[in-house]
């Protein structure tokens, strides 16, 4: 699509027609003449031949309407160049400002604990997170997302990417277990700010969202000094607690933990974040949905135009033009 940048630039097209009927006509040593700026030259090459522009005279009035014309032709491209003639080609939308999201998961043992349903079958508590956190994942297109996994000791098992389906991968092969019996918390959540603060992203722009179905009972950091790193880093964390204590399978009676309902919430109030307990699948796949809500885009949608400047056409051709005119009059005179 073609346009123009500053369209009222064309009334300056008026100029000449009404400065030949604003300026009177003067005397000179030739007779009348029109006062006329940009053809100065003319009239004075006019006064040294004595001819061409020589008052009264037939050819002297149809040279003059020649040059005159031809000078607007000038004077018209110059104006186009002037009002800068655009290509512009069809919107293109630009993708939001990311945010970088640490997804922290427990995958203690206790996490085998067969307490949530999904589709009329019972299913073990990191089965249902898998599932969540896989959509969480593939609604955040233009986010980077981190994984990291603890038990007795807290892995990262990806840093922060774009690539969504490779960190999906990784946590589909993971099983409960695999990091121990055991939970850290602190550890985890230590690893998670590390990675978090190595990175030159705004850290209003920093989530982590920690899930564990226990209380931290091994690692190096206790739960309340992971709190203070929190709360100075100043990155917001989300803490879930899951499990349903009054559905736990007898199998794993003695596996299982009970969730830090205190210090979670402590970590939570601390780095201005919120915590949440999920019972059952469809109140977990409720909490990811309102942290997505929470965590929106950082900036709203901007679109982009490619644009050509199309002014040194017209400009080139009223430099050609002048160019010729100027030749003309060199040999008439």
């Amino acid at each position: 699509m073609n346009q123009f940048a500053y369209p009222w630039v064309f009334v300056l097209l008026l100029l000449p027609f009404v400065w030949r009927k604003v300026v009177p006509m003067v005397k000179g040593l030739h007779g009348d003449a029109l006062k006329i700026p940009f053809i100065a030259d003319l009239e004075k090459i006019s006064i040294e031949s004595g001819s061409v522009w020589k008052v009264g005279s037939a050819s002297n009035d149809e040279n003059y309407g020649k040059n005159f014309w031809f000078l607007y032709v000038i004077w018209s491209l110059l104006v186009i160049a002037l009002a800068r003639p655009q290509w512009v080609g069809e919107p293109i939308r630009l993708k939001n400002e990311s945010r970088d999201i640490m997804l922290v998961l427990d995958i203690s043992t206790s996490m085998l604990a067969k307490d949530f349903v999904l589709g009329n079958k019972r299913i073990d508590r990191i089965t249902a997170v898998k599932n969540t956190a896989t959509e969480f994942v593939q609604k955040r297109a233009n986010d980077r997302i981190g994984l990291i996994l603890f038990g007795t000791r807290a892995y990262m098992q990806s840093p922060l990417t774009f690539d969504k389906q490779s960190l999906l991968d990784i946590l589909w092969m993971t099983d409960a277990g695999m990091a121990g019996d055991s939970t850290s918390i602190g550890d985890a959540l230590g690893v998670a700010l590390k990675n978090m603060k190595d990175d030159k992203t705004s850290k209003t722009q920093k989530t982590i969202i920690l899930l564990t179905d226990g209380e931290n009972n091994d690692g190096s950091l206790s739960l309340t000094q992971a709190i203070k790193l929190a709360e100075a880093e100043g990155i917001k964390v989300y803490t879930i607690g899951v499990g349903n204590e009054s559905m736990f399978m007898g199998l794993f009676a003695s596996l299982n933990p009970q969730v830090d309902e205190r210090g979670l919430k402590a970590l939570a109030q601390a780095t201005k974040g919120q915590y949440f307990r999920a019972e059952n699948t469809a109140a977990l796949q409720e909490i990811y949905n309102l942290i997505d809500k929470m965590e929106g885009n950082v900036a709203p949608e901007r679109f982009v135009r490619e644009t050509k400047e199309l002014y040194y056409i017209p400009l080139l051709a009223a430099i050609l033009m002048s160019m010729a005119l100027a030749v003309v009059l060199r040999r008439a005179y």
